[in-house]
Order: structure tokens, then C-alpha cells, then sequence
């Protein structure tokens, strides 16, 4: 990073907009805990390996590491936000400050905001979650095959990701390009569309998995049932509601609040040509928005689910929202824990952006964050690992992974090149260094090190995540499986 670039770090880390003080008691009443300060300097990995020291860093630092231009973080505790700040750049090299208010695309985390509205429409009588989506469809149908003829595609099963859709996610469109329209695009139209056409090819409700390409059918009926254009349906039906008062579904966004928004980053910290690109795809990478935006939306659902606000949804929907539908997704958001430590969430990539979202509604604590930069990732895990010890948040922390001894030949086979085109394009290149091991996605992830969990099972130190290699009959390395198993890699190389 250059030189001017880490000094306006530290000068956006000195002059923070806080809007609420973070200073809080003890319960002795004794010295006031500066949780920003052990937010801002506690960054640690969600995962340790059994043995090592837990390393922690400074925002600042972390920030220079990944050529990350700009942060935006936002705290709630107790129910209430008690601080919100921008830190670094909107554009790489440039002098605009991020702020609290600075607009990021938010990527996935447009799903379960989009699907608020839905569930709206169904408390309306307007839509059912359990009917076949082609009752609502007017301007589109999805075809039909043998895999729809018992089991149905129904809204239920796209916001839980088990409707048996394609197409994981969407790249966007270059601001230079022919904008496709939503038909176009789930019909795959080429050369105008850069994604294949969503159909089901396994039976609706067998299996789990995720599909942007779902939430697009489901942004196609809100428009066919209501006649109104996405962006002013969600405006009124949630942003408004809700209290999100920066965010917008609208795709481009208006040339007179592109001086609101942070531009989008490469992996190398160079900006995205146009700024940023232009998502048709609103319901499933559309939204733009802050973290304090997100927040509200958070603590507004949970004040549904208690019945102590009705704002969006009835509590009975509400709970449906947040109760398990297919492991491990409820109706859009995440869901994971019990008790005080249950919570709910999402995350977000869009090109040049990332963000992360998580709220638990028994203690009313939470946070969301926003980056402009590809390279950035791994710092959304350790800014929320920060801010839960800083807030002790319940049953959240770095957790523990075993590693197990194993000689750099035995490694040898697993080291290599793995690629796959479908449900998106994606590389692995595995290597070794001595007796340390390690995993890069070319143009995505920095080389980072994975320790052998098992004979064929590894984890990522820097977040943990689990993979597993598949060995052929002839004891050759034949792939490797990660996502939960819903992405397989085969060696390319």
C-alpha cells in the first residue's frame, strides 16, 4: 500500500464520526470500558489452532495488509446502536473519506432485506409461500421438467434455498455494458446475460443449496403480483418501514448519489472500471446500503419475532423468518446458536465489495460490516471476532481445530491445481513450503495456510472453513470439496 494511502488511514482512524458513546461502566462502577479502543485493536481469526498463540492486530494494520481502501463498522448493544464509523477511502488514492453514511453494495445480504418484502405480501393475501411459483408469474415462466412434476418450485423453498434452482450467484455488469433485463437474465440470453439460465435440475425441497438465481424468480413475481418497478416496491414496503433511510434497490444507482457511494476494489487494490457494477439481480446482490441500515433492519425483525413491533411482519411471520426451514437457513436470513447465543444473519459479496451481517435477538447485541475490496474478506470474520470479546457476545469466539501430524509426502498428493466452471468459476491452487501448507484463489483469497485435520480433511487457519480431498481407487487425488459439499473442485493440474 502506498505511503499516502496508510496516512490517510490513520488520519480517517483519528477523526471517526461515533455516534453514540462506548464508554460504559463496569458492573463495580469502576474505571469505564472503552470498547471502540478494544474493537479498533483486538482483530483476531474466528479460529485457532489448538497449540498456537491467539494473534490479534489493529484495524489500521489489517486494513494495510489486504490493500483494503475502506471499512464501515456499526455496534449495537443492549438494543440500541452505540457506534458507527467509516474508516479509510471510498476510492483508492482519492480524499473522500468513508463515512457511517457512505453507501456499499451489500451484495447477498439484498436477500433477506428483498424476502422481508415478500413475506409482507404474504401476510397481504397477495402471494402464498406454498404454491407453485408459475400462479404468480406473468411476464416469465419457469419451465417445467420431470424433476417439478410431484415437487414444486414454491417461495417457501427459494428463501430457504431448497426449491432445487441454479445459478449460485451473479458477477454483475460492467457500467458500460447493455443492462438484461430480469427475464433475459433468468433465461440466460446470450450474449447479453454472462450467467446460464435458472432452471431446477434436482427434485424442489430434496437437498439444500444456495441460489441467487431463486431469489431472481422471486423478484420477477413481486413485480408481476404488484405492477410496481423493484426499487420503489422495496422502498415502501421495507427500507421505509424499517428506517433504512440510505439504502436503495435501485440498479444503476441515480448519477446524483454516486457522491454517497464507496467504489469497488480488485483483489489488488485497483478500482473496479466504472466505479462499480450495475446488478439487475436487485432481490439477490442489488441493495445498496450502510451497516447502520442493515442494523435497523436486524433489530426491527427481532422486535417483530417478540411481538413488540409490527412494523414489517406479525410475530407469527417473523418466526417463521427466523426458524430453521432447511438447515441452516430460515425465510432468507442464516441462522445459528441457541438460547442467548441463537442469532441470525447473512453475508455479501458483490464485485470490489463484501459485507457481513449478525444480530442476536435474546441479548440485542449485533454488528454489521462493510469493505470496498475483493482482497479484504478474512478482515469481515476478524473485525466480528473483535467486537464479540469486546462485548461478550454469548457462545461466540474463535473456536478450537485439532491439527494432525502428517509428513510433507504424505502431503505431496493432495498439492496441486483445482478448478470448476459450474454453479460458478472458481480455482484453488494448493502448495506447500517445508512442512507448512497452504490454499490460494487466484484474483480472490491471498495464499493463506491450512493445517490436516484428517487424513484427506483440512481447515483454513484464517477462518477455519473445512474442505476435504477426494481420493480415486489408484490412491490419486481426484478433487476437492468445500461449501459443505455443495462445491466440488476437480485437479486440474
Amino acid at each position: 500500500m502506498h505511503a499516502t494511502m496508510r496516512r490517510m488511514l490513520r488520519l480517517s482512524f483519528a477523526a471517526g464520526v461515533v455516534l453514540a458513546g462506548c464508554q460504559q461502566e463496569t458492573a463495580g462502577g469502576k474505571a469505564p470500558i472503552d470498547h471502540e479502543t478494544k474493537v479498533l485493536n483486538g482483530l483476531r481469526t474466528p479460529v485457532v489452532v489448538k497449540g498456537r498463540t491467539l494473534p490479534t492486530w489493529s484495524l489500521a494494520d489489517r486494513m494495510a495488509f489486504y490493500k483494503l481502501p475502506g471499512v464501515s463498522i456499526a455496534i449495537v448493544d443492549s438494543g440500541r446502536i452505540v457506534w458507527a464509523r467509516g474508516f479509510g477511502v471510498k476510492v483508492v488514492g482519492g480524499n473522500d473519506s468513508v463515512t457511517a453514511e457512505t453507501l456499499f453494495e451489500a451484495g447477498s445480504i439484498s436477500k433477506p432485506v428483498a424476502q422481508t418484502a415478500m413475506l409482507r405480501l404474504v401476510e397481504q393475501g397477495k402471494l402464498s409461500l406454498d404454491e407453485p411459483v408459475n400462479t404468480y408469474l406473468k411476464s416469465w415462466k419457469l419451465p417445467d421438467n420431470k424433476f417439478t412434476v410431484k415437487e414444486k418450485v414454491t417461495l417457501r423453498r427459494i428463501a430457504s434455498h431448497n426449491a432445487g434452482l441454479t445459478v449460485h450467484g451473479f458477477p454483475g455488469y460492467s457500467t458500460t455494458d447493455s443492462i438484461p433485463t430480469v427475464p433475459e437474465v433468468l433465461d440466460g440470453k446470450k450474449p447479453r446475460v454472462n450467467t446460464p439460465a435458472v432452471r431446477v435440475d434436482t427434485f424442489p425441497g430434496a437437498i439444500w443449496r444456495y441460489s441467487g438465481g431463486g431469489t431472481t424468480i422471486m423478484q420477477l413475481i413481486l413485480m408481476d403480483v404488484t405492477g410496481k418497478p423493484f426499487p420503489a416496491l422495496l422502498k415502501e414496503l421495507v427500507l421505509d418501514p424499517a428506517g433504512m433511510t440510505h439504502s436503495t434497490y435501485e440498479q444503476p444507482i441515480p448519477a446524483a448519489r454516486i457522491p454517497e457511494t464507496s467504489g469497488a476494489h480488485h483483489a489488488d487494490g485497483t478500482l473496479v472500471p466504472g466505479r462499480w457494477h450495475v446488478y439487475p439481480e436487485m432481490a439477490a446482490a442489488g441493495l445498496w446500503t450502510t451497516p447502520t441500515d442493515l442494523l435497523n433492519w436486524a433489530m426491527e425483525i427481532a422486535a417483530d419475532r417478540t411481538g413488540k413491533s409490527n412494523k414489517l411482519l406479525s410475530k407469527e411471520m417473523a418466526t417463521q423468518m427466523l426458524t430453521v426451514q432447511k438447515s441452516p437457513t430460515g425465510l432468507g436470513p442464516f441462522l445459528e446458536g441457541s438460547g442467548r447465543g441463537f442469532r441470525f444473519g447473512h453475508g455479501g459479496a458483490d464485485e470490489g465489495f463484501y459485507a457481513d451481517l449478525l444480530y442476536f435477538p435474546e441479548t440485542g447485541q449485533g454488528a454489521a460490516v462493510m469493505i470496498n475490496g475483493d482482497s479484504g474478506p478474512p478482515i469481515l470474520g476478524e473485525i466480528m471476532q473483535s467486537i464479540g470479546a469486546a462485548y461478550g457476545w454469548p457462545d461466540y469466539g474463535p473456536k478450537a481445530i485439532v491439527a494432525i501430524e502428517m509428513d510433507s509426502t504424505a502431503f505431496d498428493k493432495f498439492v496441486g491445481v483445482y478448478k470448476m466452471e459450474k454453479p460458478m468459476p472458481l480455482e484453488a491452487d494448493v502448495t506447500r513450503e517445508g512442512t507448512t501448507f497452504f490454499i490460494e484463489v487466484p484474483g480472490r483469497e491471498k495464499k493463506t495456510e491450512i493445517v490436516p485435520t484428517g487424513p484427506t480433511a483440512f481447515a483454513i487457519v484464517k477462518g477455519g472453513s473445512p474442505f476435504e480431498f477426494k481420493v480415486g481407487k489408484d490412491g490419486l487425488v481426484t478433487e476437492v470439496v468445500v461449501g459443505g459439499g455443495n462445491l466440488h473442485l476437480p485437479r486440474v493440474k
